[in-house]
């Protein structure tokens, strides 16, 4: 494998500060580091139209850290991107303040305007997510943007100053618990503001980007007991959060950190980011908002890694699974050739009339076969567990948590067991057990006959005659080992197909 370039993107955000270092070459990118502080660098700005001098240090004193950071990593300043957003940008002393960050960062710190700000929100959620129109929403310490999608690209977008932090110090500073009437001004104030964003009404889908976006998802998981698989892809509905709004009002700040899934460096202002979010649904129009763990930083990261204008990835699913794959080193002509023949297989039971041939369904069998061997990186042995494993929790965006958990199962069952869920039971839906067994039957089926990693076996054929499959392969040697292996699965096959099995060619 060649160099690959870093870059470490440094978020001066108005709650907190970020720093997290990418790394990218050979068709694969990956997160390598991150440090995080929760400077609260916009407490207080709007009350006084300044930076208070203890925001400032506190804010140093982080900045410090990471260029010590950075140095020791051996990043150079070309290689470091510090950036600003609403609460620095806002600021009556920003200038004063960007001196003296720049003089201890050792690299220039840009102030994002609100377009730009924007425009990494969606740069973010377009290359983690399957959305192509739609809103994106953004919701920081001291502002939030909208960007409203229309075949991936930018229709319209704005910026409003209702950040978690601001609207907090404004509605509900004193850190008690906050009756119905309260709740009410706020919600009130949102809706006014949201009101000049005339595109917002019958918004198709809205994704959400941000910390106090992904602690609420965190929380709803927990309350609906979901396996901890993050929150990428996770739906969060406007019942799940009215319940969470709730409970958070019944408890002083000091105490919704007992809320599980509630970090304690934002449960004095995640009530009124819940606020400022469910009135962001209401006046879009939508039930539910879609959750990606990727952030600001993320859409500077894919601005400096892509060469394309805008620089958006071009199948996010596709890029997801091979940036993975890629990542853990797997033998391609194998690992392609088994996917092309599960899926070739795929294709035929679904023509003979022996499932439903849904290209859902389709894909996530790809994925796994494509995916199925990453736990070699680990060791040979239970390396179909390992996969699993890898797959679980190194990510895919683009993806829900069901897709992932059943992308993994699948790969897990890849050499043998009888498929199951196991703990991941409560993200499935009805009929995805047939699912996972006929994936799991076909991932195992072309692995067989790809056991020598020669591609011999160039196609197989299933043909559909008195209650038995004929397996009949097209090979270019000799097929003694794919035919003992695969005839092995008769009983899995069964399970999934309703159909005996033989193996010929």
């Amino acid at each position: 494998m060649g160099a690959m370039e870093r870059v470490a993107v440094v978020d001066l955000g108005s709650n907190s500060f970020r720093l997290v270092v990418y790394a990218w070459g050979d068709g694969r990118w990956r997160r390598t580091d991150e440090i995080f502080e929760a400077v609260r660098i916009g407490a207080g700005v709007d009350e006084s139209g300044a930076l208070g001098e203890d925001a400032m240090a506190r804010a140093l004193a982080t900045i410090d850290v990471f260029a010590h950071f950075a140095r020791a990593s051996g990043l150079t300043e070309d290689e470091q991107v510090f950036v600003a957003t609403s609460a620095i940008r806002e600021a009556a002393n920003r200038d004063e303040f960007l001196t003296r960050a720049t003089a201890v960062a050792g690299t220039e710190v840009r102030v994002l305007d609100r377009d730009e700000e924007a425009k990494y929100g969606y740069l973010a959620a377009i290359n983690s997510t399957t959305l192509s129109d739609g809103a994106v929403l953004d919701l920081g310490g001291g502002s939030m943007q909208l960007v409203k999608v229309a075949s991936r690209l930018t229709a319209a977008a704005d910026s409003w100053r209702l950040g978690a932090v601001r609207m907090t110090e404004r509605f509900l500073a004193d850190g008690e618990p906050v009756s119905e009437k309260e709740l009410d001004k706020l919600r009130t104030h949102v809706a006014r503001k949201l009101e000049r964003a005339d595109w917002l009404p019958g918004t198709q889908r809205l994704v959400g980007v941000g910390g106090t976006v992904r602690t609420l998802a965190t929380a709803v998981q927990r309350a609906h007991e979901l396996p901890d698989l993050g929150v990428q892809g996770q739906m969060m509905s406007t019942a799940d959060l009215d319940a969470l709004i709730a409970a958070l009002a019944e408890l002083p700040a000091s105490r919704r950190a007992t809320i599980h899934g509630i970090k304690a460096a934002r449960a004095d202002i995640v009530l009124a980011g819940a606020v400022v979010v469910r009135g962001a649904m209401e006046a879009c129009g939508v039930e539910a908002i879609e959750v990606t763990e990727a952030g600001l930083r993320e859409g500077v990261f894919f601005e400096r890694m892509l060469a394309t204008d805008p620089p958006l990835v071009d199948d996010v699913r596709l890029a997801s699974v091979m940036n993975l794959a890629a990542q853990f080193g797997v033998d391609p002509p194998h690992t392609q050739h088994v996917a092309a023949l599960a899926t070739g297989l795929f294709d035929e039971l679904a023509a003979a009339g022996l499932h439903a041939g849904d290209r859902h369904e389709r894909e996530l069998l790809w994925a796994a076969s494509v995916l199925h061997d990453i736990g070699m990186a680990v060791d040979y042995d239970d390396h179909h567990k390992h996969s699993r494993y890898l797959i679980l929790n190194a990510g895919l965006p683009g993806f829900t948590p069901r897709e992932v958990a059943l992308i993994a199962q699948i790969a897990r069952y890849h050499r043998k067991g009888l498929p199951s869920f196991g703990e991941l039971a409560p993200l499935m839906d009805k009929g995805d057990q047939e699912l996972l067994d006929r994936g799991a039957v076909l991932l195992r089926l072309a692995e067989d006959l790809e056991r020598s990693r020669d591609q011999a076996v160039r196609e197989a054929h299933a043909v559909e005659e008195d209650g038995v499959v004929r397996l009949e392969l097209v090979a270019s040697g000799d097929t003694r080992v794919p035919k003992w292996a695969a005839s092995r699965e008769s009983e899995l096959f069964s399970r999934a197909f309703g159909r005996g099995l033989e193996v010929v060619g």
